[in-house]
């Protein structure tokens, strides 16, 4: 609730417009008493312009009326009594149902917060650019009196040193000099004394002024690299996610850089003040305030430097060993502090999560290694048209890795690690040497390809989870399960580069699967939390796979082959069986769907209804046995939509080649050099008709066309049996089954010549 805190500490115009920003719509008191909670959601995650996230915003409204409701109960005594009716009156008020774009702006204060932020910080830049100057101005004039009061005080000596050259002069002369001397003397001792005083203030007052100029410039380094830089780190980590990618990097940057350039004018001005004092001192306490002063403005430049030695690109989450990754630092104020004029360079090593506490807690002074990287060192550039100063990792490798021994049930994918980089620099002429370091987002390391799932929902839940200022790399063990819808929708929307993500339907069909539930209640679920080993850890009922394996496989699968199809809203995808069966017996024979399989993973199936060929007048539910990558790098899915002659409509009622005619493969060419090319078809023995000309291809399983001079019937008999492919109840057995890939495969291998001839004989 930082936020909020410094939101109380406005003052004039800014608080005005900060009220501004409440009323009925949002009451100030729901901002005040749910600060907390408020400021732990990730607003961001909703997309104001897309009215598919107006689900998600519906999710974050409850989740606040619930959080309202239950802060109202907790209200107890005589003063409490009027709050709690007063916030459950504004919980009824919210349930009523809003528009995405107006929630967001309630909650989030949609963009004003970040320009109220921006506003505050310029503000404070404004502030602190006056009070450097005033210093600047208040030191000239210090320095112009002590350079006067220097030259007083050497008149005063020359006059002493008159008065005693006066011995050799006669009586008469001599008391008359002397008395002139030392009435001279008289008056330039009394100012000295005067002055001595008087500088003695302005030092004081000017040891006062830079310490008020100092609590300013933490309090502004504290709300920048506390506040936003903390905020861009997490967006970063959530970008992991297929969050929005961290921007206002730059705008950070010219924060630091002014923070720096502030700094260090005032800690040459208290430099400058030692001078001054060294160079004339007087009795009272200087000394040790400029050695305060001089102490805290070097932890400031120190704090500013470490803090903004950042990871610009992370290296990947998920780090293959004996494979190129690439990564950036940056160090924010290195043009503003001339760090480029002796470039630094910078270490990577990678370590472990034990290590990466010990570097936190300063346990360790030196930096152990829990692997090999090689081209693990690069020297910082600076970048004249940017300014910026950054170290490109371009073609890092990790030759070998070191793991621990793992805890329980703990797997390798679930071991983090980290990448750690260092570098030395010097400022001001050597003048501050400073050993910076940071520290990667978590990396899983794998061996290989198939370690990837795994890693993958490691990293998910860490990015998704980690709370700022952990110790590493702890996240929690339960998840409330609408934290981790907000994230499994994240994923899925930033793999299908769309805002089509995932509906309220859908998280309702995950819960059923995650909980093993039949409820079709979105509220059922609000409350119920997921373990990590419900999550990847222990297989689903009756499955070899986990949940995120299962939700990973579709991922893939709609990735590589059928991104566009989710985009067109042409697959469901996300039904269960008996839900389809129910949607398709309500609507015309040739009907059907797509949906993810239940039993393998990364499949999806077609269902449809129609009349049983076997019994004339009962229509039943047919499923294809499913589809997997290997299936649709043969052939895709709208070609073999197209092919199976007996599928009509999409459900609810859109005519096939209305939605799919556009992903057609074009016919195929004219022979070449008297040579045509055979074309891969699929079929369904029980549906098949004589097919007319199609939109997409022609009619076969296998459909070799004819040349001039040979002809042969379209004979399925040559063809292993695919019955067991189709069940009228939906099920099917992996083990006894082969899919219709595996049948083109087989054919291509056989002569065809013989096929036909032992199908004549």
């Amino acid at each position: 609730m930082a936020m909020w805190i410094q939101a109380q500490q406005l003052q004039g115009e800014a608080l005005h417009q900060m009220q501004a920003l409440y009323g009925q719509h949002f009451p100030i008191e729901v901002r005040h008493y749910l600060a907390q909670w408020i400021e732990s959601q990730l607003w961001d995650s909703v997309e104001l312009d897309n009215p598919a996230e107006e689900t998600k915003a519906k999710r974050l409204l409850d989740n606040l009326v619930t959080e309202l409701q239950r802060k109202a109960q907790l209200q107890g005594g005589e003063d409490g009594f009027l709050l709690k009716i007063k916030l459950g009156h504004y919980a009824s008020q919210l349930k009523v149902p809003v528009e995405t774009r107006e929630l967001t702006y309630s909650e989030k204060l949609s963009g004003s917060q970040d320009n109220l932020s921006n506003q505050q910080i310029n503000q404070a830049f404004e502030e602190l650019r006056l009070a450097t100057q005033e210093t600047e101005n208040e030191l000239r004039k210090l320095q112009h009196s002590q350079e006067y009061f220097i030259i007083q005080y050497q008149e005063n000596l020359r006059i002493q040193a008159q008065l005693s050259s006066l011995s050799s002069l006669p009586p008469a002369e001599r008391t008359q000099r002397e008395t002139t001397l030392q009435s001279k003397r008289a008056t330039v001792e009394a100012w000295l004394t005067r002055e001595a005083s008087t500088l003695q203030k302005y030092r004081l007052n000017l040891s006062e002024q830079h310490q008020k100029t100092l609590g300013l410039l933490r309090k502004q380094q504290t709300l920048i690299l506390d506040e936003e830089l903390i905020q861009w780190k997490r967006r970063q980590q959530l970008a992991g996610n297929g969050g929005p990618h961290e921007g206002g990097l730059d705008v950070l940057q010219s924060w630091c850089e002014k923070l720096a350039d502030l700094i260090w004018q005032n800690r040459q001005q208290i430099r400058r003040c030692e001078h001054l004092t060294q160079q004339l001192p007087l009795p009272g306490p200087m000394e040790e305030l400029l050695s305060k002063l001089n102490s805290d403005i070097t932890d400031i430049i120190s704090a500013l430097v470490t803090s903004t030695f950042i990871i610009e690109k992370q290296p990947p989450q998920v780090l293959k060993t004996q494979t190129k990754f690439a990564a950036t630092v940056r160090l924010l104020v290195g043009g503003k502090l001339n760090v480029h004029m002796n470039p630094p360079q910078v270490k990577a090593v990678i370590v472990s999560e034990q290590q990466a506490k010990a570097l936190l807690k300063n346990e360790s002074t030196h930096s152990e290694s829990s692997g090999e990287i090689l081209n693990n060192n690069c020297v910082m550039e600076y970048h004249q048209a940017t300014g910026t100063l950054s170290a490109h990792f371009r073609n890092m490798s990790l030759k070998r890795i070191k793991r621990s021994d793992r805890r329980g049930a703990e797997s390798v994918t679930e071991e983090k690690f980290t990448v750690l980089f260092e570098s030395q620099f010097s400022v001001g002429g050597n003048e501050l040497v400073f050993h910076v370091k940071t520290l990667s987002l978590p990396v899983v390391v794998i061996v290989h390809g198939s370690q990837d799932n795994n890693a993958t929902a490691t990293v998910l839940w860490d990015n998704a989870f980690a709370e700022p200022g952990r110790v590493p790399f702890i996240v929690p063990d339960k998840v409330l399960w609408p934290q981790l819808c907000e994230a499994l929708d994240m994923k899925y929307k930033a793999e299908m580069h769309s805002g089509r993500g995932l509906s309220e339907d859908n998280l309702v069909f995950l819960a059923q699967k995650a909980f093993t539930s039949s409820s079709n209640n979105p509220e059922d679920y609000h409350n119920m939390t997921i373990s990590w080993a419900q999550f990847n850890r222990e297989s689903l009922p009756g499955r070899n796979f986990t949940f995120w394996q299962w939700f990973d496989g579709v991922v893939e699968l709609m990735k590589k082959h059928l991104k566009p199809h989710w985009n067109d809203g042409a697959i469901l995808g996300f039904v269960n069986k008996q839900q389809a069966q129910d949607m398709l017996l309500s609507k015309p024979n040739g009907t059907f769907l797509l949906r993810f399989s239940d039993s393998e993973i990364g499949g999806i199936t077609i269902a449809w209804v129609a009349e049983n060929p076997n019994k004339p007048g009962e229509r039943l539910v047919w499923n294809l046995l499913p589809y997997t990558t290997k299936d649709f790098s043969i052939r895709s899915l709208a070609d073999r939509i197209s092919d199976l002659n007996h599928l009509l409509f999409l459900y609810p009622d859109r005519p096939k080649d209305e939605v799919f005619a556009k992903y057609y493969t074009p016919p195929l060419s004219k022979a070449v050099d008297g040579y045509v090319k055979p074309q891969i078809k699929q079929v369904v023995p029980e549906f098949t008709t004589p097919n007319p000309e199609p939109s997409g291809g022609t009619s076969t399983f296998m459909d070799q066309t004819a040349s001039p001079s040979v002809s042969h019937p379209n004979n399925f008999g040559v063809y292993p049996s695919i019955d067991s492919m189709l069940d009228p109840d939906g099920d099917f057995d992996l083990e006894d089954t082969m899919d219709v890939a595996r049948h083109v495969e087989e054919l291509l291998r056989r002569p065809l010549a013989n096929q036909w001839s032992s199908q004549q004989s």
